[in-house]
């Protein structure tokens, strides 16, 4: 088996793409879009203290703050106008898909197609300013309670200071909101996975530097160092190892004769994979637990002596922690998985074209036996995402690694990569077709 290295060339024939002039404007326009995004993370929103701002967020490091600022790549640590970045438009995709399950309306919807989907992604930009303008006035509320022992963080508290932050905020994500989906359209495809990519790589040559630094000083040993640096190559080939595993279901259509033709009789596969909730789970599961955390270690000083206690059980890398912290991921990753995939829908669209399950009768025997597989892969996806998720918790409790290495970030950065150089794959595969069309024209014009 060759290595994900080996498979990433073989993949990507820089050749073809060096002749591939429509795929290397593409290419740029991405580039160029993903350049004014990182821009925009360090223009700050009016009436704030800087200083502040960056003493609370030291002290929430390890927090719900903490791990946000990570996905908007430091852009709420600065409190730019980029701060919620592009999790309002997540948090309304994922909102619109769970309605989906429990509305007619929007069930009807999607089976519509092209039109349907259009209406349903404008309910989703619909959803995404709601979110948007309620967590950026939850932000500005905040902002005017928070204080370290530098001042205020607000230097004029007040309605004002809340408008201009609510429109400042929600603007800049529906900017991002549009930057992706122009990246999807004019670019290389996944506008909004890359740029939440974009902004969790950004961070990553920090994180590197504050870690080689714990090693110059001698916090961290040079075994464990080196044991850091195998461990991270080991992770990243085990994602992308599971990412890349499928269960192929054999699927037959039966031979059909039409006038004196005959038509059918082929042999096809629906790939099922191991992880088909994707990201979605951690990213759940940390935000439902950081968040009371958070709240509770921002007040445990100032409340009685059991709201101490709570805090540091519920502390990171704690037993206690650990433990809600899978009990979550693997909850989350069966409820999306069956908001993602429904057997019985599959079962019926294999039935309405003729296709069957060879030795399974087709409608609700081919339902069962797809929901019993899915069971299956989703209990060793949901072993999968609890391990990689729970590997950076160990290494913060026991070494005090100063970044989240593994979890979600890790995820989002190898499964992006992959999704990326599927998309310039196919790119340049058009154009060998378009290529090998014209020759073929040509030749054909000359004869």
């Amino acid at each position: 088996m060759t290595s994900a290295a080996e498979q990433l060339a073989a993949n990507l024939n820089f050749g073809a793409l060096a002749k591939a002039k429509e795929l290397q404007k593409r290419l740029w326009f991405t580039l160029a879009a993903l350049i004014v995004y990182r821009l925009g993370t360090y223009i700050p929103i009016s009436g704030i203290d800087a200083a502040v701002i960056k003493d609370i967020f030291e002290s929430q490091a390890t927090g719900i703050l903490g791990m946000f600022n990570m996905f908007a790549g430091g852009a709420l640590g600065r409190m730019t106008i980029f701060a919620l970045n592009i999790m309002p438009y997540i948090s309304s995709a994922i909102i619109i898909q769970l309605m989906i399950t429990v509305s007619p309306h929007l069930a009807q919807l999607k089976k519509e197609g092209e039109a349907g989907r259009k209406k349903i992604n404008q309910y989703t930009r619909y959803g995404t300013v709601i979110l948007a303008a309620l967590q950026g006035y939850g932000i500005a509320v905040g902002l005017e309670g928070f204080t370290s022992s530098v001042g205020s963080a607000v230097i004029e508290p007040g309605m004002f200071f809340r408008l201009t932050t609510v429109v400042t905020l929600t603007g800049g994500t529906i900017f991002l909101m549009w930057l992706g989906e122009q990246i999807t359209a004019r670019g290389v495809g996944n506008g909004i996975s890359l740029i939440i990519f974009a902004g969790i790589v950004a961070e990553l040559p920090r994180a590197l530097v504050n870690t080689l630094e714990l090693g110059r000083t001698g916090v961290l040993s040079a075994p464990i160092m080196v044991l850091f640096l195998v461990l991270a190559i080991a992770v990243v080939a085990f994602i992308v190892f599971i990412e890349r595993a499928q269960r192929r279901i054999i699927v037959q259509y039966p031979k059909r004769q039409v006038g004196r033709r005959m038509f059918g009789g082929e042999s096809t596969h629906l790939p099922l994979k191991i992880n088909t909730a994707g990201v979605i789970p951690p990213i759940f599961a940390s935000s439902i637990l950081l968040l009371p955390i958070t709240a509770l270690s921002m007040n445990a000083g100032q409340g009685p002596e059991w709201l101490t206690t709570v805090t540091s059980y519920l502390g990171r890398g704690q037993p206690a922690y650990m433990l809600l912290y899978a009990a979550a991921i693997i909850f989350f990753t069966f409820f999306y998985t069956s908001v993602v995939f429904n057997p019985a829908d599959t079962a019926d669209n294999l039935k309405k074209n003729g296709g069957f399950v060879p030795g399974i009768r087709p409608g609700k025997n081919t339902a069962t036996y797809l929901d019993y597989v899915l069971t299956r892969l989703t209990v060793v996806g949901a072993m999968y995402l609890t391990a990689v998720s729970i590997l950076p918790e160990l290494l913060i409790s026991r070494y005090a690694v100063p970044f989240y290495f593994g979890g979600t970030s890790l995820l989002i950065v190898v499964t992006v990569t992959m999704d990326t150089v599927g998309q310039i794959q196919s790119h340049l595969l058009a154009h060998q077709y378009e290529g090998l069309i014209k020759k073929a024209k040509l030749r054909g014009s000359r004869r």
